[in-house]
């Protein structure tokens, strides 16, 4: 019995390799042909849309829609894919329900796609005029509400391929519960307050301009009399949420004042910013051209102190009405939105977008000078500790909104997850101190900024661009060789050379035993106790591991995400049990923890104390980062 494992290793090394079999066996099916390539074509007609979102106990939303007929033939419809803020496929087909589909009156059977099943085939017969189509949308409960809604159009409606989304003009209108409010970008027609009816617009023009209704509204005109008109639209569940303090009204103009001096003209022709202030949806917000998403704690407007975490969002959406919605990645703009969009730009598209969200948020005031290093401290410092750098370079991450959206990442250091964000602050940062140090101080990313972003006029006419035209545009502001410089960056596998632009600036990143307010504002809006840099690890207030550091102490201990911690010390677990534990380490932390079932005793071998990130001089160096933060 000891020989056997030696004798199945022995016939295995001796038998005959397996041949490849070429020509032998089943051959793939035949393709079925593909869909209809879209053009830039003019249609004959309009598409009219009527959406009724009023069943909001069951979150039903019912949708009718004409199509003109085209020509004879196989007609093809098509059910958004691709959602903009996304950058990904995340419209949820499964949503569409009891599509029906009538010709000139008569019922006719449609054939879903079967490889692209976000298409449809209609059989259209000779002399045919008139497609009317009626389905059911499912909407989840962020959308529906009993007092609010959110129609995202690209989720109500199917359009014909074959055409540029640009091509086809769609005339649209939303029944919506009496006694709702709406707010959007859109242009209306019609007097009725609960049926609104659009001006006919282009179908990219309809879906870029989504409908909030709500009951407990407030709309404030931040600049009367401006032929770019911008308003702040407020939609609260409870209306004492809707108070906004004077300083409060004075920093968001201050930052329109602050963003146009950087961008100049807008693109747009006026603009919402519409701010949701609600618990419940987690914080987070979605661009367009012409209007912002934003969604706040409930408490934003109340205890402004308490929203250090939150206080650029505003100014993110904004920004990218020009980096994003008027300049788009030419990779990232596609024709349809069923054809699959590049994201290899992203650290342009979203990372200077981040960048300018801290830049304008101090500028304006929203955070003050302290606040905002502390800020970038926590950019430094999730940029400096990404041990998924080693094999998942910043130019990889780009890809990550395609293939992770709707998965979970548990490893986020190590998996690396849209890191794009973070690191596009740093790297724009040190793009913005070679700029002043090639320069003499005299030029910097605002010259750039105004250069590349400049809207001739509000038309809605995208402009693309390339990894090149970024590199010209550099260029143009201070010679240097800009495609090495951010191909450093891009390809990069060193955390000191993807935080060198904090060194160029004048600064570090430094760890200290006190935690900064930005810190621990951070901390409690993700609900547990963040010793990441530390012990490497995030816990939730019960003791479950929300996060576990790839290789740090803890990893090393064997803790992962999802495990628990009963005991430390032997004392039950408490936030401030393990915090003093970590605080007064010299080289062990026991722990009993509770995983897969099974109650064990760990040790965390760790006697570094508390740390915490901030951003410190460096003694010598000239300070390019004081300068950039102070208002225009």
């Amino acid at each position: 019995m000891l020989r056997l494992p030696f004798a199945i290793a022995l016939i295995a090394a001796t038998a005959p390799a397996a041949q490849a079999q070429v020509g032998v066996g089943p051959l793939p099916a035949s393709a079925p042909a593909g869909l209809p390539i879209p053009k830039d074509r003019a249609f004959a007609g309009t598409l009219t849309l009527a959406v009724d979102a009023t069943d909001t106990a069951r979150g039903i939303v019912t949708v009718h829609e004409t199509i003109p007929v085209q020509a004879a033939g196989d007609f093809v419809l098509l059910y958004p894919q691709w959602e903009t803020a996304s950058h990904a496929p995340t419209v949820p087909l499964a949503s569409l329900t009891g599509l029906e589909v009538r010709i000139d009156g008569r019922r006719v059977e449609w054939r879903r796609d079967p490889v692209a099943v976000y298409a449809f085939h209609v059989p259209v017969p000779a002399g045919a005029r008139s497609m009317t189509l009626g389905f059911t949308i499912i909407a989840d409960r962020d959308t529906l509400h009993r007092d609010r809604i959110d129609l995202q159009w690209q989720r109500a409606l199917l359009y014909p391929a074959g055409w540029f989304a640009r091509d086809l003009p769609v005339s649209a209108r939303l029944r919506f519960p009496a006694g709702m409010t709406p707010f959007t970008a859109l242009d209306r027609i019609g007097t009725d307050p609960a049926d609104l009816q659009f001006a006919t617009t282009a179908l990219d023009r309809l879906v870029d301009a989504p409908v909030y209704a709500a009951q407990t509204v407030r709309q404030i005109d931040l600049e009367p009399g401006d032929p770019q008109p911008v308003r702040l639209d407020l939609v609260a569940r409870d209306s004492t949420k809707l108070a906004i303090g004077d300083r409060e009204t004075a920093e968001l103009r201050a930052l329109l004042a602050q963003t146009r001096h950087v961008f100049g003209p807008a693109p747009f022709r006026h603009y919402d910013a519409i701010v949701v202030l609600d618990d419940t949806v987690g914080a987070g917000g979605i661009e367009h051209l012409e209007e912002g998403e934003n969604n706040l704690p409930a408490d934003y407007l109340l205890r402004p102190e308490t929203q250090l975490n939150n206080r650029d969002l505003i100014a993110h959406e904004l920004v990218h009405a020009w980096n994003g919605r008027f300049r788009q990645p030419a990779d990232l703009w596609t024709p349809t939105f069923n054809d699959p969009a590049g994201g290899s730009l992203l650290w342009v598209y979203e990372g200077q977008t981040e960048y300018w969200g801290r830049v304008l948020a101090a500028r304006s005031g929203m955070r003050s000078r302290q606040e905002t290093l502390d800020k970038l401290a926590l950019d430094a410092a999730t940029v400096a500790n990404r041990p998924g750098r080693l094999w998942k370079s910043l130019a990889d991450t780009t890809n990550d909104a395609i293939y992770m959206a709707g998965h979970h990442v548990g490893w986020r250091d190590w998996q690396r997850r849209e890191d794009y964000y973070p690191e596009g602050v740093l790297l724009w940062l040190d793009v913005d101190a070679r700029l002043r140090e090639l320069s003499g101080g005299k030029r910097s990313l605002d010259d750039f900024a105004r250069r590349f972003f400049h809207a001739a006029q509000p038309d809605g006419v995208v402009s693309t661009y390339m990894f090149d035209d970024v590199c010209r545009g550099l260029d143009a502001i201070a010679h240097d060789d800009w495609r090495t410089f951010l191909t450093r960056h891009l390809d990069t596998h060193d955390d000191a050379e993807a935080t060198a632009g904090l060194a160029r600036a004048g600064w570090r990143l430094v760890y200290t035993p006190v935690p900064s307010e930005t810190f621990l504002q951070n901390e409690a809006e993700g609900g547990g106790l963040d010793l990441g840099y530390s012990v490497g690890a995030v816990v939730d207030d019960d003791g479950s591991i929300d996060s576990v550091a790839w290789d740090s102490p803890a990893f090393r201990a064997g803790l992962a995400p999802g495990a628990r911690i009963l005991t430390v010390e032997g004392a039950p677990y408490s936030r401030e049990a393990l915090r003093l534990a970590t605080a007064r380490s010299t080289a062990t932390i026991r722990l009993e923890i509770s995983a897969d079932g099974q109650r064990r005793a760990l040790e965390i071998q760790y006697a570094g104390g508390l740390r915490y990130p901030r951003l410190e001089r460096i003694a010598g160096r000239p300070d390019r980062l004081s300068g950039l933060l102070g208002s225009r």
